[in-house]
């Protein structure tokens, strides 16, 4: 059972519990059965990382169709800043990426990630900010989250919102001459779920 969420909660306490509520398998499964269409059937992990690592809370994410979970197309590590008034979190792009597939269901490739093997993805951060009982983020203003697509140049457009039992997403990739969307969704956003928690994972911090 899921605590719910309590504004009277200390801001200090909002980054671990954000982290909590990220740390998880989440699946679209009702999404994509329901209009499998439009929907493909896909798990976002975010699996926590041990304290070391950043010196704090931080995570590797992968995204991958149901059908070829040890091949995600998309993979990061995430560092956590509380920032006071939101949540800052660093975005971090993995060399050799698929050295890596599997780490969020296999703690011995978990492991072998170190921060020789990332590198910074600059002006991709995520602000958090928290909105009763979820929490609601976007890239940092600029539009400078560069994304080569299909030989056009995009910026990213990304939308979220998180609970303690669900995801909800949408990310776009905007032309950077006439703002017009190149990629991602044209039918809303995917809605997650989450089938299991590593909200126990999650290091504690001072």
């Amino acid at each position: 059972m899921t605590t719910p969420l309590h504004n009277s909660e200390s801001k200090s306490h909002d980054l671990v519990t954000l982290a909590r509520c990220m740390a998880g398998d989440f699946s679209n499964y009702k999404q994509s059965f329901e209009n499998p269409k439009n929907y493909a059937h896909i798990h976002v992990f975010f699996r926590p990382l041990p304290f070391e690592f950043f010196s704090g809370i931080g995570f590797y994410s992968e995204q991958v169709y149901d059908y070829d979970l040890w091949s995600p197309y998309r993979q990061g590590v995430h560092r956590l800043v509380d920032k006071k008034d939101h949540i800052y979190v660093e975005n971090y792009g993995l060399k050799n990426a698929f050295l890596y597939a599997g780490a969020a269901r296999n703690s011995d490739i978990l492991k072998t990630i170190n921060n020789d093997c990332i590198e910074r993805r600059f002006h991709c951060g995520m602000i958090f900010q928290r909105d009763g009982d979820l929490f609601r983020g976007n890239v940092e203003p600029g539009n400078l989250c560069l994304i080569e697509r299909d030989g056009c140049q995009t910026y990213l457009v990304s939308d979220v919102e998180v609970t303690e039992t669900t995801w909800v997403s949408l990310d776009r990739g905007m032309d950077v001459n006439t703002n017009e969307q190149i990629w991602g969704s044209t039918f809303g956003p995917l809605r997650f779920e989450k089938r299991e928690s590593f909200a126990h994972e999650v290091p504690a911090i001072m």
